[in-house]
């Protein structure tokens, strides 16, 4: 029986023809592996597989992830993340008897495609510099229409301007707009899916929210977490269930920090009945 693993034409332009081929012929890629976006186990041989290329600035992990979860994809992320993916791929491998995952040396990608929002408003790990905004992300679950849904919140720690422009302005929900995103005036309804747009969720982990990358090609992060970021059981298994996830983006000030739940779900219910509130609905994981 042929191998049932999924080695798309961006993976394969990464890994090479040779090494794309023994993957297919079964001589490098394992037989069981845990998926690197739902960590429930998978099996080459008896369900559709995809390859997930994660991709740093030196060197490169090749993942697997069951086809329904993830297509197979390139995503880059930084050489930090990269590292923290490796080390928790080894302990699993090291406590599962097997090697789900590889390393390999990739060239550092020559461009990449502008975010969709100023580069100040991008998160910038380590630095300290108080004029620079970044983007505060929260998670949680969302009652809509008497269902649980996964949701991320975004609001950024200053004021966004267009780029090019100064002085006091916000222009960060119309940004958004020009995206795709949409105003809402209530948390009714889940919003339209924001096509091209996805939530990275791998290795049980958030990584990042990704945008089309333009003239790339590839998906780029519009948000990355430095570290990637622990969700709770019941977020993970219900954006496992819709295979989706809800954003919801304000205005510096609209939203803050909420210890609980239903203490964000009121500060959203504001934000939305004062027209400070935009949103979408991304693809887990798509491209």
């Amino acid at each position: 029986m042929p191998r049932m693993l999924d080695v798309s034409d961006a993976v394969r332009a990464e890994i090479g023809d040779e090494e794309a081929d023994r993957l297919l012929a079964g001589e490098t890629a394992p037989g069981g592996y845990d998926c690197t976006s739902c960590r429930t186990p998978g099996d080459v041989e008896q369900e559709r597989t995809s390859t997930v290329l994660f991709v740093g600035e030196e060197t490169a992990v090749l993942a697997f992830a069951h086809a329904t979860c993830l297509p197979s994809q390139v995503v880059q992320v930084t050489e930090e993340q990269l590292r923290g993916a490796v080390r928790s791929i080894t302990a699993d491998a090291a406590a599962q008897g097997g090697v789900p995952a590889q390393t390999a040396p990739v060239p550092q990608p020559a461009h990449s495609a502008p975010p969709a929002q100023p580069e100040a408003a991008r998160p910038r790990p380590g630095t300290a510099v108080p004029e620079q905004a970044v983007l505060g992300v929260t998670s949680g679950l969302v009652l809509i229409s008497g269902e649980l849904h996964p949701a991320l919140v975004v609001e950024p720690t200053a004021p966004i301007v267009r780029p090019g422009t100064t002085g006091p302005g916000d222009d960060f929900l119309t940004l958004l707009v020009e995206q795709g995103f949409r105003p809402v005036g209530d948390l009714e309804s889940v919003p339209p899916v924001l096509h091209g747009w996805s939530v990275l969720l791998a290795m049980g982990q958030l990584h990042a929210v990704l945008q089309p990358g333009g003239d790339v090609g590839q998906p780029v992060a519009w948000w990355q977490a430095h570290q990637p970021l622990t969700v709770t059981d019941g977020w993970r298994a219900a954006a496992g269930k819709h295979q989706q996830v809800v954003l919801y983006a304000a205005p510096v000030g609209s939203i803050g920090r909420q210890p609980r739940e239903d203490l964000l779900r009121a500060a959203l219910d504001k934000a939305a009945a004062e027209g400070r509130l935009v949103a979408a609905t991304l693809p887990l994981a798509g491209t």
